[in-house]
């Protein structure tokens, strides 16, 4: 008989890589990993990893188990979820990912308000920036995602449904009293102090390809993973920053200015296309849908994956 946790652990080394990577995804040691993996093998009476060197791989009938188990485990999971909520409104657990601007202004409100409404409703909130939530996403770790299509370093593949939410844009973000008229070029701000993401971050990425696109190098004097220190930091008159528009929280006193050459991120949530549908899931996704705030625009949005259409709106405009 298949042992869903084993099943769980062989499907994070197909997408972690290495038993060092599963093990700390699990909160478990590298030796406990490699021993559930092979009772996996003793219950299966299949050979599913191999050893090259130092590092263990999947065999061929590894990596077809390891991409089954994920359909799986969604399946077990449904089934659960839909025995729990029989003749009862839905019930159970839905982890949902997202990054750190997307929690105060759309997860937050809607949680809050399934709180109210679906007490049953289990809901784990985990801040998860784009370039860690999509993995998460596939492993199982998250049944819905907030992300941005925008983020290149992972696109969303074919086995992946998106749910548009809103477009968010960038500005400069600046010490009160720095003011000016109309749209700010950036090459004006070369030989200013930034403030910046931690390396490889998506809005990292994004300030640095910015400047580099307007004709200078930034001078990074600080990097926060916070937005609220950021914030605070420019607030001083220490740096300016780059953010996008819904991490400029109004308590803090900076003046934002559009960019000369605007840019946009689009905003979606992110479910597997293969999981069964869960009637706690698609309660989460409808509230998400309540709180945007900002249109959708991103004809890159029409390409070969199916897209859900947004939930109805109450007044005319852009979906």
């Amino acid at each position: 008989m298949l042992n869903p946790w084993r099943l769980r652990l062989l499907s994070q080394l197909d997408s972690l890589g290495t038993v060092r990577a599963v093990a700390q995804a699990a909160n478990l040691s590298a030796s406990s990993v490699s021993q559930q993996l092979a009772v996996l093998e003793a219950e299966t009476k299949t050979r599913l990893l191999e050893r090259t060197g130092r590092r263990v791989r999947l065999t061929p009938a590894g990596l077809m188990l390891a991409r089954r188990a994920r359909a799986i485990l969604d399946q077990m999971d449904g089934v659960e979820a839909e025995l729990r909520s029989l003749g009862d409104e839905p019930v159970g657990q839905v982890r949902l990912g997202a990054f750190q601007s997307a929690i105060h202004s759309l997860c937050v409100p809607a949680v809050t308000q399934l709180a109210h409404t679906h007490p049953n409703l289990d809901i784990e909130l985990v801040e998860l920036e784009p370039h860690a939530s999509m993995p998460a996403l596939r492993v199982g770790d998250a049944d819905i995602i907030i992300t941005t299509t925008d983020f290149v370093e992972h696109p969303l593949g074919a086995d992946v449904d998106i749910v548009p939410l809103a477009t968010d844009p960038i500005v400069l973000v600046l010490p009160p009293g720095r003011a000016a008229r109309g749209p700010a070029d950036l090459a004006a701000y070369a030989n200013e102090p930034w403030a910046f993401d931690m390396p490889k971050s998506y809005m990292a990425n994004l300030a640095t390809r910015l400047c580099r696109e307007s004709g200078f190098e930034p001078r990074v004097v600080c990097r926060f993973s916070n937005y609220m220190m950021t914030l605070q930091h420019v607030e001083a008159g220490l740096s300016i920053a780059l953010l996008p528009g819904l991490a400029v929280d109004p308590r803090y006193r900076v003046t934002t200015r559009e960019l000369a050459t605007p840019v946009t991120r689009t905003i979606t949530a992110v479910i597997r296309r293969g999981a069964p549908p869960r009637a706690a899931v698609n309660l989460v996704l409808e509230a998400l849908r309540r709180f945007r705030d900002l249109p959708i625009a991103d004809p890159r949005l029409g390409d070969s994956r199916r897209i859900l259409a947004p939930a109805p709106r109450s007044h005319a405009g852009p979906g």
